[in-house]
């Protein structure tokens, strides 16, 4: 056998065909037989059958849908929620401020001829006697008495500046000069002339420009306390005075507003008007650290009584309005807090002057409170009274 170059083992060369050599096959079946063309087939078109078409006619496919977005859910909007009750708020607080406003006493208490000055300001506040809306009832139930006219029980000035708020109790029976009248108790000057007789006379004898006035008579003071529920007082003795309509134990108690105008009024202890003016500094201070506490504030049922009260019952200048108000309660805020100075004109004698018991004023010591205040600092020291 021999291996030619074409790769064939030895032998006969092929024969081409028709030479009577049969004709080569490929391996497999149907060797010699003709292969047709595989068929053609049309492509075939995907469609969804929805039924028979009419005369043998394709079905109808319709379009495809376009996919349907999804709607997000809409969040609540808080914060316009919360601006919108804030406006509504807003609102009510002003409209009743203006209320409140429309609803002050006013009276033309400060003097148009004042020649005074001062730093910072000053508040003159007064609580009178008046029986004003008092029925007869009322003034035997809280012991007022009958007396006609309008005298004041109780005289201070509260000051308050860039060094603080300074609260002076003012003796009623200071004797003092007053304009036209001699020299009398001062608390003459309110019978006499009425606020502006009253200012004159407490401008002239510390030197000091009242620039606010505030009035509370017996009516007044007893709805304010009532009001914010009464105030809690620490009483350090018993004291019974039929005058003022009092009886009370030793002890830290509640008093409500008949017995916390007995209790301001009293005279009836070893100090006399001097520990009176200290009781009225120290009731006043916790009446406003109450009426101003978040408690009382966010209390309607507390906040609009003791407002409709104060205002329906507090007379203040014709210049004066709500926020001059509420600037004292800030200042007096101060002093109950402790930031501020609460003290009485230092006295040097009670003698007893035309058969009644006066007051006079140390003249060294009541000049440096009443120059302290003037420029506006802290008084200290000996400038203190009791």
């Amino acid at each position: 056998m021999v291996w030619s170059m074409n790769g064939d083992y030895g032998g006969p060369p092929p024969q081409p065909p028709g030479r009577g050599a049969p004709p080569r096959r490929g391996p497999g079946p149907g060797w010699g037989r003709p292969q047709r063309p595989p068929q053609q087939r049309p492509p075939m078109q995907q469609t969804a059958v929805l039924g028979r078409g009419h005369g043998g006619a394709p079905p109808v496919v319709p379009p495809p849908r376009p996919p349907v977005a999804a709607v997000p859910r809409r969040r609540p909007r808080w914060g316009r929620r919360i601006r919108a009750i804030l406006i509504v708020l807003l609102v009510l607080i002003v409209g009743f401020g203006v209320y409140l406003d429309q609803n002050l006493q006013r009276t033309a208490a400060l003097p148009t001829d004042s020649t005074t000055s001062s730093s910072g300001t000053n508040y003159l506040i007064v609580g009178s006697d008046s029986r004003a809306g008092l029925s007869g009832e009322q003034e035997q139930q809280l012991a007022t008495g009958d007396a006609a006219g309008q005298r004041t029980d109780t005289i201070m000035l509260l000051h308050t500046g860039s060094s603080g708020s300074v609260l002076v109790s003012i003796p009623r029976d200071s004797y003092v000069p007053i304009a036209g009248n001699g020299t009398n108790k001062i608390n003459a000057a309110f019978s006499l002339g009425g606020p502006q007789l009253l200012i004159s006379t407490v401008e002239a004898a510390t030197g000091l420009h009242i620039d606010h006035y505030a009035e509370i008579g017996f009516g007044g003071f007893v709805g304010a306390v009532d009001a914010v529920g009464g105030v809690n007082m620490c009483v350090p003795q018993s004291i019974k005075d039929p005058k003022a309509g009092l009886d009370i134990k030793a002890g830290c108690q509640d008093l409500d507003g008949t017995t916390a105008l007995g209790y301001v009024r009293t005279r009836a202890t070893a100090g006399s008007d001097f520990d009176r003016v200290a009781r009225q500094r120290a009731f006043l201070s916790a009446l406003i650290a109450k009426a101003t506490s978040p408690a009382t504030l966010i209390n309607p049922f507390r906040t609009v009584p003791l407002a409709s009260a104060m205002t329906g019952a507090i007379t203040v200048d014709n210049s004066d309005h709500i926020w001059n108000l509420a600037g004292l309660a800030l200042a007096l805020k101060g002093v109950s807090g402790g930031d501020g100075v609460a003290t009485t004109v230092p006295v040097g004698s009670t003698p007893n002057i035309g058969g009644q018991d006066v007051v006079r004023w140390d003249k060294a010591r009541a000049s440096a409170l009443f120059s302290a205040i003037e420029n506006d600092k802290k008084p200290t020291g000996s400038a203190l009274g009791p």
